[in-house]
């Protein structure tokens, strides 16, 4: 049965003939076309796949009311530079990931990762239920847009060298591509920061443009190529505990849609976020092991002394941006969830852990 529903016998021809210019009506049996512009290569299927999958969904709950297209990095505009494209109105809408843009504000990167920040269920759990939402709306709705989460990582690596990392001292001087806040901590140890879409990375490693790159994890960076450029894979990700992503809309071209049409578009949102976590957590365990056992890659930790000096980076970061009034509202908020939330983690999920992890 179509979603519209339908109405038989005598009821049917009241209604009709009572309702026929009603403005509700005609709205209701407008179809709507989406172009939907992405930062990802179609190679990537975690994240053009959550596109894809995202586009898919929306046509089934709207019986097609809405077919929404997607595109590739680069297949229409630039891969950073959708978040433009899509506040001037020349597209209806994008999938990429909110710290791309702290340049725009240096609140966006809240929406993606801070450095020692939130782990996945933590960044869902803010934007849901914790006010991260209601503050998006605010900082976006001064670029004409509106988003929703659009995927999650979770944890991700913390990058691929071809030198080993044992001390502050061999940072220095690295080119390195590494976005978002996590990109300025790594400038201040000394790295020599590029921000470069995913699929021009694997080629400036190749030709020496690059000495180590963060992208995302074993799954994605393997269809990349990065274990044929590099050969340590160093871990944890302190800056990308975990890594949202959004769909944007156009301001004016959402407040155009019925709210029916609204509420489906925000859950194939919620369902994509779900759906691209969920995939990243099969596939990357396998994946890891097929970099050691297939490709040789070793596996590092990043030192004490390391960890510490991205931590104090961090802060200097943090000092910096809280400047920027929209950032310091966010950060305010954002910050005492993290208080309240970790303080509930350390004695259950945080415990737990370390038991089996370290005493099983």
């Amino acid at each position: 049965m179509k979603r519209r529903g339908f109405i038989t016998g005598a009821a049917a021809g009241a209604v009709a003939a009572s309702t026929t210019f009603s403005p509700n009506v005609i709205a209701r049996n407008r179809r709507f076309r989406i172009e939907l512009v992405t930062s990802w290569p179609a190679a990537l299927t975690n994240l053009y796949g959550t596109a894809e999958y995202f586009a898919k969904r929306v046509g089934e709950m709207t019986d097609g009311d809405v077919q929404v297209t997607t595109y590739p990095g680069g297949a229409q505009v630039g891969p950073l530079e959708v978040y433009d494209a899509v506040s001037s109105g020349a597209f209806e809408a994008c999938h990429t990931a909110p710290y791309y843009f702290i340049g725009q504000s240096p609140g966006h990167g809240f929406y993606t990762a801070m450095p020692f920040g939130l782990t996945l269920h933590e960044q869902n759990a803010w934007m849901i239920h914790g006010g991260g939402q209601e503050l998006w709306d605010e900082l976006n709705a001064r670029d004409n847009l509106i988003a929703f989460p659009g995927g999650n990582t979770g944890a991700q690596t913390g990058g691929w060298f071809n030198k080993e990392i044992n001390s502050v001292a061999d940072l220095r001087g690295l080119r390195m591509r590494f976005p978002g806040h996590g990109g300025r901590v790594m400038a201040k140890a000394g790295v020599n920061i590029q921000l470069l879409p995913g699929g021009e990375v694997y080629t400036a490693m190749e030709r020496g443009a690059l000495d180590a790159a963060e992208w995302v994890g074993p799954d994605d960076d393997m269809v990349l190529g990065m274990h044929r450029v590099a050969k340590y894979l160093y871990m944890p990700s302190w800056a990308e505990t975990s890594a949202m992503l959004g769909f944007y809309f156009n301001q004016d071209t959402w407040a155009d849609y019925p709210a029916d049409i609204q509420a489906m578009i925000k859950a194939a949102s919620y369902e994509a976020n779900s759906w691209m976590a969920a995939r990243y957590n099969v596939r990357n365990p396998a994946a890891l092991e097929t970099l050691q056992t297939e490709h040789g890659i070793e596996v590092r930790q990043f030192p004490t002394e390391v960890l510490k000096a991205f931590y104090e980076g961090a802060q200097e970061v943090h000092e910096e941006d809280m400047r920027d009034a929209m950032y310091a509202k966010i950060y305010d908020e954002w910050d005492a969830f993290r208080t309240k939330v970790r303080n509930w983690t350390r004695q259950t999920t945080h415990a737990y852990e370390n038991f089996i992890y370290e005493d099983v």
